[in-house]
């Protein structure tokens, strides 16, 4: 079951990034380099340290020119972000190439990764959420509302764990197949973006 290992690493990834709670501490993944493993804690980490570029940049004294910076660094985070989803995916079209899909297979809304992407988002929302359930400095109200949310996003965690690995378990049988469309994002090429090369005239 891969939700099971991907849901472990997830909360190693982000209970090691919040020992020091800084977004530039340098990452250190415990897994094998040429591992799904050290691909699905590097995501999470990743995903981490956006989330608190994202805190960061709300903050309502932030300084235009340091919303901008962080704003930049969103970006290139979410760059990233994309890119490590779509090597997880390239671990998956490696891993099926030989299954022969059934004459009525079908294809999925999502590929696996992008799939598994909502989940390492889902270990986060359920870890800062859980963490307000455990503030002293704010009303029951406070704790009682984010109790119910907590137990919300974690049987959202128990439907997509599952779905994630029946969809996995229907790829491997041939009952669907996978099919991955690159990203063709525009903004950040030089080439597509008329703002950018509108500038090189």
């Amino acid at each position: 079951m891969i939700s099971v290992t991907a849901n472990t690493i997830f909360q190693r990834a982000i209970n090691d990034y919040h020992v020091h709670d800084e977004i530039d501490h340098p990452m250190v993944n415990p897994y094998d380099s040429s591992s799904l493993e050290h691909l699905l804690y590097l995501k999470c980490w990743i995903d981490t340290a956006q989330w608190h570029m994202e805190d960061v940049v709300r903050n309502p004294e932030i300084t235009p020119e340091d919303g901008l910076y962080w704003k930049r660094r969103i970006d290139q985070q979410n760059q990233v972000r994309t890119d490590t989803v779509e090597y997880i995916d390239s671990h998956y079209l490696h891993k099926f190439a030989d299954v022969q899909p059934q004459d009525d297979a079908k294809v999925n809304t999502e590929s696996p990764a992008w799939a598994i992407d909502r989940l390492s988002i889902l270990a986060l929302k359920i870890y800062h959420m859980e963490r307000e359930t455990q503030r002293t400095d704010v009303e029951e109200a406070h704790i009682a509302a984010c109790q119910q949310k907590l137990d919300i996003l974690l049987e959202q965690r128990k439907d997509l764990s599952q779905s994630i690995d029946e969809l996995l378990e229907d790829i491997a049988a041939g009952r669907k197949y996978m099919k991955v469309y690159k990203q063709m994002k525009m903004y950040n090429d030089p080439t597509l973006n008329p703002v950018l090369y509108g500038s090189q005239k």
